[in-house]
């Protein structure tokens, strides 16, 4: 592609994020969203194959589906609330039909069939972008419009994307997959809490992003897609392997690492607010996420030879992608859990 080109779509990427975030009309958000949408398409398909061409395919017509009933919502508050306004509606209406449409956009259960079919179809770079960038303009606006939710519906759906998302990556070997199933259900502990504390869906949400990139970053190095390739990793780069072990320890939420602190924060929330069942349900099916996880640091880094195979592997040449940032990242991903107090006292 054009670097001029990438350019240009690139800053319409950003520019429409910017514009959903920042804006309080809801024509503006809904012309943001339609930006943020078109624009990640020939990003999608970058490397043009037709596996590419039909993830992008895919993901255009869930998003248009959702961005239609956006838009019917949009429409129904504006007859009844006389204002474009992105305030809380009173009507009961218009929220269902914006939760319904923002996490079809954000690919939570039960609308998230598209989320694995398309990262598995896209490069790593691509997919990087859709599992952390495209998440922050629909959880924006929930964050806005939190207070007139329907408690009940989204709370459902973030237990029912937790389990799918712990069930969905069990028997993946693809790792694409894996992490857009691990991405499933970190949008459900974001949707459990959002009806309680905001802030702390926004922490979750950080961490989150903090904890993906340097992942796909360790995996666009090394070009490894499937565990298998990824189990070869120790022999080239074992420095490597251990922080890839380290990170994804931290994504499955054990402590003291930083992923632990979003999952602590959440079932501390949830217990202050009388909820004792759904902590634990939630706690417990983060057990299946933490399953395929370390089975991947299984495959990675406990299966190692006891000495150095000269011949495996060294064949290959020496990767050319350059990850910025991913010293700093890792150790973020790894140490950042004493900084919690910090965070709470925002909250």
């Amino acid at each position: 592609m054009n670097p001029l080109v990438l350019m240009m779509i690139m800053l319409t990427l950003i520019t429409g994020t910017a514009i959903t975030t920042f804006s309080s009309h809801w024509l503006l958000i809904w012309v943001g969203l339609e930006m943020n949408m078109l624009s990640i398409i020939p990003i999608l398909t970058y490397k043009n194959n037709p596996r590419s061409t039909e993830a992008a395919t895919k993901y255009f017509l869930t998003q248009a589906t959702a961005s239609m009933i956006l838009m019917m919502a949009i429409i129904l508050n504006l007859m009844l609330s006389g204002n474009w306004a992105a305030l809380n509606p009173n009507n009961p209406i218009p929220p269902l039909l914006m939760t319904t449409a923002l996490t079809m956009k954000l690919g939570m259960a039960p609308f998230h069939f598209w989320v694995p079919e398309v990262t598995q179809g896209v490069n790593l770079k691509s997919a990087l972008l859709l599992l952390t960038w495209q998440k922050i303009a629909p959880l924006s606006i929930l964050y806005q419009i939190h207070n007139s939710l329907n408690t009940t519906l989204l709370t459902l759906m973030g237990i029912l994307s937790i389990m799918v998302g712990g069930w969905g990556g069990l028997n993946q070997t693809q790792l694409r997959k894996i992490l857009a199933y691990s991405s499933i259900a970190h949008m459900g502990w974001m949707a459990t809490i959002l009806m309680y504390n905001p802030d702390i869906m926004l922490l979750n949400l950080i961490v989150y992003i903090i904890l993906t990139i340097p992942m796909f970053s360790l995996l666009i190095i090394n070009s490894s897609t499937t565990a298998l390739a990824l189990a070869q990793t120790w022999n080239k780069a074992p420095l490597m392997t251990a922080s890839m072990l380290v990170i994804l320890m931290s994504l499955g939420g054990l402590p003291p690492l930083t992923g632990f602190m979003p999952k602590w924060a959440i079932i501390n929330e949830l217990t202050k607010n009388d909820s004792i069942i759904l902590p634990t349900v939630m706690a417990m099916l983060a057990l299946l996420n933490l399953y395929f996880y370390m089975r991947l640091v299984y495959s990675t880094s406990l299966t190692m030879f006891p000495t150095t195979n000269n011949m495996k592997m060294k064949w290959q040449f020496e990767p050319k992608n350059q990850a910025y940032f991913l010293s700093p990242l890792i150790i973020l991903s790894a140490l950042s859990l004493p900084l919690l107090p910090l965070f709470t006292s925002w909250y």
